[in-house]
């Protein structure tokens, strides 16, 4: 039961983690922000179920960055933090490449533990689209944060992303459902 409060905590504050920094710069004092971060990173830490999407390489990362903001008194260390969660993505997608069964797959066997081979050939495919999503992705949240308008920061990382990352989503999704009647098909 703790292992569901957590994960939704933690869904909801990386959700709403560039509002509440953009939002939170104007009112509170960067200290504060940074105890967020650590907060959201010990949480994400912690409501991880496996080695795979624990990334323990990532909880030490977030905190140097929360720590860059407390000393420095900066919000950029704050700002990289949806940066490292798409790098932290990206990873976890491409090194899934390697496995037999990529991260995608894994997901599609919960649905269906009898995918045909055609559907894991998919699988792969869309695990390689995803990758190139987080990469590109990460690659805008970090130029926002180079170029230091935190309007633009937070109007991508808080609300673009998001609506990019819902498009792939669906448009996948239609997709998949084309796969899957051209599999029945044949």
């Amino acid at each position: 039961m703790m292992r569901v409060i957590a994960t939704s905590l933690l869904v909801v504050l990386t959700l709403s983690y560039p509002a509440a920094v953009y939002f939170g710069l104007q009112y509170f004092d960067i200290k504060y922000l940074a105890a967020l971060l650590i907060g959201l990173a010990v949480i994400r830490h912690f409501s991880s179920r496996s080695s795979v999407t624990s990334q323990k390489w990532l909880l030490p990362l977030i905190l140097i960055i929360a720590a860059w903001s407390w000393v420095d008194n900066s919000p950029t260390g704050l700002q990289l933090y949806p940066v490292l969660i798409n790098l932290s993505l990206l990873l976890v997608f491409y090194f899934s490449l390697s496995q037999p069964q990529t991260i995608i797959e894994k997901f599609a066997r919960l649905q269906e533990p009898d995918l045909p081979p055609e559907a894991v050939v998919y699988t792969r495919k869309v695990t390689k689209v995803w990758c190139l999503f987080f990469l590109l992705n990460g690659s805008v949240a970090l130029a926002t944060v180079i170029i230091g308008d935190q309007q633009l920061w937070a109007l991508y990382n808080g609300l673009i992303s998001y609506i990019l990352m819902g498009t792939l989503m669906a448009v996948e999704y239609l997709i998949r459902l084309q796969v899957q009647r051209r599999i029945e098909r044949d």
